[in-house]
């Protein structure tokens, strides 16, 4: 993986950027890392693969972020963040547990469809980032979203809304990995939009397959 990450003091470009300077530019510079590290993977995409997707020499790049570390820093912190921002929001407006279900379940479509290259990095790269220094946030960011979903989960079976009889858990496990992992074959301009393909899965989920 990575090397350790630089000192703050490094990175008057992540400053720079937070004053406004070059947002624009710096966030299409993202967009475009973001699709090579999801494509390519992190460690096989080079300041130079980035450099010349963007139609620029690699020494620009440094204008606006001090490494490729960096960058995958701002993807995944960026992510996380407004993931578990809107995730807890739901939780708090929610009273009724499949309503809230049901949005968090929507909301994950959602983004699948808004940012599919950070979700697909953040699935690629998320496991290999424990531990790592200046990424101890992912993990930390992921085990509070996974608490909201078990909460929800926990007070469907407690008031009666959701069954009592398979664990809370694995259901959890089931119900994130078949929606996460449908980044890999969902396509924006397909046949099903975000919300068509939500509605689907609730059907599934609610009403189950077979009809007798």
């Amino acid at each position: 993986m990575a090397a350790r990450r630089p000192a703050r003091a490094a990175a008057p470009a992540r400053t720079a950027a937070r004053n406004g300077t070059g947002s624009e530019r710096r966030a299409e510079l993202l967009q475009i890392a973001a699709g090579l590290f999801a494509t390519r993977g992190y460690t096989q995409t080079t300041v130079r693969d980035i450099a010349d997707e963007a139609g620029i020499l690699s020494g620009s790049l440094y204008h606006h972020f001090s490494s490729k570390e960096d960058m995958l820093d701002e993807i995944l912190r960026g992510f996380l963040d407004r993931l578990h921002e809107r995730f807890t929001e739901i939780e708090k407006e929610g009273t009724d547990p499949r309503e809230v279900l049901d949005q968090l379940i929507t909301h994950a479509f959602t983004t699948i469809h808004e940012t599919p290259e950070a979700v697909a990095l953040y699935q690629s790269e998320a496991d290999t980032l424990v531990g790592q220094s200046g990424f101890e946030y992912v993990d930390q960011l992921g085990k509070k979203i996974e608490k909201i979903w078990l909460r929800t989960l926990t007070a469907g079976q407690r008031s009666g809304v959701f069954r009592a009889d398979v664990d809370v858990s694995l259901t959890y496990r089931f119900i994130r990995d078949t929606v996460w992992c449908s980044v890999r074959w969902y396509r924006p301009r397909g046949k099903f939009r975000a919300e068509a393909l939500a509605e689907q899965y609730l059907r599934v989920l609610h009403g189950g397959l077979v009809t007798g």
